[in-house]
């Protein structure tokens, strides 16, 4: 069972969305037209004067990597789903390795302007870029469901999540209050955590090293559950490796490694630090809006005896008389990006090889979703993909893992590019 299709009339106006088999008797007729291929809406030839509409709830799970978006209607039948692939680890490094460049330039002394310091200050709610994309992104799409469907009202989870309890449930009074490390330094709260000794080899009574259990150019951060000590040879043999592939051949140690270290709590911290912007986000639409608990949103999926998929826990989110799931193929977003704003691409020694024009070419970007009519040769078909067009009248597709060169004049636009990739 497929998504239901959004349903416009002739002056964009939202109707009630349909089932995808009536979608295709209105387009069997003619009464109808692809007006966008994501998410999937038809635009109808005519006017419809004082439809009838029946306003649906928009649900939203936020996480960190993945966000769950349902349409229910007032009879709890979940018509929609969808889930949204943040790109937030992407941004921040692609930010890291923007601050090593700008460090190696100035430390070369080849500063394009003047130092400026202490003037610089972060307004009230600022958010870093990372976690900046993930309330966006979501603002984005429930502006886009809202052009193509009826939405009345919307429900987001709104969930705080403990991060001293989840890394220590027995953790109460002073000790709650005073966090982990009240009255220890670092190194020696390490000392006493693992024994004094190298948590890979064991060896003792050697000068020992801090080192990441997940590396930090992988992810990891400098939270004290994401750090162990290690001797100078196991840290330099670990290097910058997954500790899964450090310790392969050791799935005791692996295993003792990862049950006495705690695991890093960044995923819970994004969400504790964008879930009220998102709030006032969803506010600014003019629709009523309100929120639910993370354990109400678990005890409605175990309740109604669901799977566990992010856009499932997002039709659970809140109060809930009854679901029943209308749909189960949904559409499947992924967060990309536009592509960086470099125009002389160059190879992976530093000269240029091609240059990226700002304009399109004979109306096709890169990216660009198409559909390709080729009437004879190599390549004779009808096929859908993105494509990469070029100055001479050509472009690139990437089919089967093999790329093929194509006449533009063949080709006709699906779904222009807009920095999301679907499936």
């Amino acid at each position: 069972m497929s998504n239901y299709c959004f349903l416009i009339d002739a002056n964009k106006t939202p109707l009630n969305p349909v089932h995808p088999s009536h979608a295709r008797k209105l387009l069997d007729c003619g009464k109808a037209a692809v007006f966008r291929r994501y998410p999937f809406t038809l635009i109808l030839k005519r006017v419809v004067e004082n439809p009838l509409v029946h306003p649906l709830t928009l649900k939203i799970d936020p996480g960190s990597k993945f966000t769950g978006i349902a349409l229910i209607t007032n009879g709890g039948e979940v018509i929609w789903g969808m889930e949204l692939q943040h790109r937030g680890q992407q941004i921040k490094d692609a930010l890291e390795h923007r601050r090593v460049v700008r460090r190696g330039r100035r430390n070369r002394n080849t500063r394009y302007r003047q130092a400026r310091f202490l003037n610089r200050k972060r307004q009230a709610g600022w958010l870093a870029p990372s976690l900046r994309h993930r309330v966006l992104t979501t603002e984005t799409w429930v502006k886009r469901l809202q052009k193509f469907t009826p939405i009345g009202s919307i429900v987001q989870e709104l969930v705080k999540f403990d991060t001293q309890a989840i890394q220590n449930p027995e953790i109460s009074g002073t000790e709650y209050q005073q966090g982990t490390l009240h009255g220890y330094e670092c190194r020696e709260y390490l000392l006493e955590k693992w024994n004094r000794q190298c948590a890979y080899c064991g060896v003792k009574d050697v000068p020992l090293e801090i080192e990441h259990i997940q590396p930090k150019s992988k992810g990891g951060s400098d939270r004290i559950s994401n750090l162990c000590l290690a001797c100078h040879k196991c840290n330099q043999r670990k290097g910058s490796r997954d500790i899964k592939d450090f310790l392969k051949g050791k799935p005791d140690v692996l295993h003792r490694v990862l049950r006495q270290a705690k695991s890093p709590l960044k995923d819970t911290a994004s969400v504790n630090s964008t879930r009220w912007s998102l709030f006032n986000a969803l506010k600014s639409f003019g629709l009523l809006v309100s929120t639910g608990t993370g354990g109400q949103t678990k005890f409605n999926r175990i309740r109604f005896e669901l799977p566990k998929a992010h856009w499932i826990d997002a039709a659970c989110v809140g109060v809930v008389d009854a679901i029943k799931l209308v749909t189960t193929k949904i559409l499947k977003v992924k967060a990309t990006g536009f592509g960086g704003r470099q125009r002389c691409q160059t190879d992976k020694f530093g000269y240029p090889q091609k240059h990226r024009p700002l304009r399109p070419i004979f109306g096709f970007c890169t990216g660009d979703i198409v559909r390709a009519d080729v009437p004879k040769g190599k390549y004779a078909g009808t096929f859908t993909a993105r494509v990469c067009p070029m100055s001479h009248g050509y472009g690139e597709f990437v089919i089967d893992k093999k790329r093929r060169s194509i006449k533009l004049e063949y080709l006709t636009p699906v779904h222009r590019k807009d920095g999301y990739d679907y499936a």
